[in-house]
């Protein structure tokens, strides 16, 4: 196994994955990579505001920048713990109503997705046609390719190694804490009943953090008090109290 290897399975593919074989999907239905792309066309200024916000607003690490060699940039997210697809699916709706709500929903691609049929990404590099390659590229660059998100030439596996080199996961507490705050910022659909959130400890514990709260203000007063969620999102949440409050006023005048 080479070093770009190396990295791709620490970063990305599930504990069964075989050399040679980089599928970001495990046997048991759980993914340690999302993969957020933006299309039609592909602009890094869309995409950016993303990037940025998970690392300000909810303290993620930076995902992996990507190139995908025909129409899109790509974010890489990586999980130091496998999340259920469809835990993996919600978190990243979120991320695309929170982040990405002025783009239109046909310009930005998921992975998982609601359709688990569409074939996973492929880990960069790779050459997605004869002259075209899809890489990993460094926070400074993706502004340079205007809307042409490709190389012309084969990078380097050192140096594709080397970008990854610098990255690390997002862990279990930082992920629980993004699931709690986003969540908040949603109101109305923690008003509704929604399916518990489960995140998987690196003990082994599993842990529920939604399946307590049937009352949404209950919910969003519980993110708002919690000293570990960034200190912008308890002010979301607080927001988030105030519209609720609202609106329940309204309802019963």
């Amino acid at each position: 196994m080479n070093r770009l290897q190396t990295e791709l399975r620490r970063l990305y593919l599930p504990s069964d994955a075989t050399a040679g074989e980089p599928k970001l999907l495990g046997k048991d239905g759980c993914v340690r990579a999302l993969v957020l792309a933006l299309v039609g066309p592909a602009h890094w200024e869309a995409l950016a505001p993303l990037w940025r916000g998970v690392q300000v607003d909810l303290e993620w690490p930076a995902p992996a920048i990507a190139v995908n060699g025909r129409d899109a940039f790509e974010l890489w997210f990586s999980l130091a713990e496998p999340l259920p697809c469809a835990e993996a699916t919600r978190l990243l709706a979120y991320l695309q109503r929170h982040y990405l709500g002025d783009v239109r929903t046909e310009r930005v691609r998921v992975w998982p997705g609601a359709n688990m049929a569409a074939p996973a990404p492929s880990c960069p590099p790779f050459a997605a046609t004869p002259e075209r390659w899809a890489a990993f590229v460094a926070p400074d660059l993706p502004a340079v390719f205007g809307d042409d998100p490709a190389l012309d030439f084969e990078p380097g596996a050192d140096a594709q190694a080397e970008l990854l080199a610098r990255l690390r996961a997002i862990s279990s507490a930082e992920l629980r804490r993004a699931q709690t705050a986003l969540s908040a910022q949603e109101p109305l659909m923690a008003a509704s009943p929604a399916p518990t959130i489960m995140v998987h400890e690196a003990n082994g514990a599993v842990t529920s953090v939604t399946s307590s709260f049937q009352d949404p203000r209950a919910f969003l007063l519980a993110v708002m008090n919690d000293a570990a969620v960034p200190l912008s999102l308890r002010i979301d949440a607080a927001k988030g109290l105030l519209c609720v409050q609202s609106n329940g006023d309204h309802s019963h005048p």
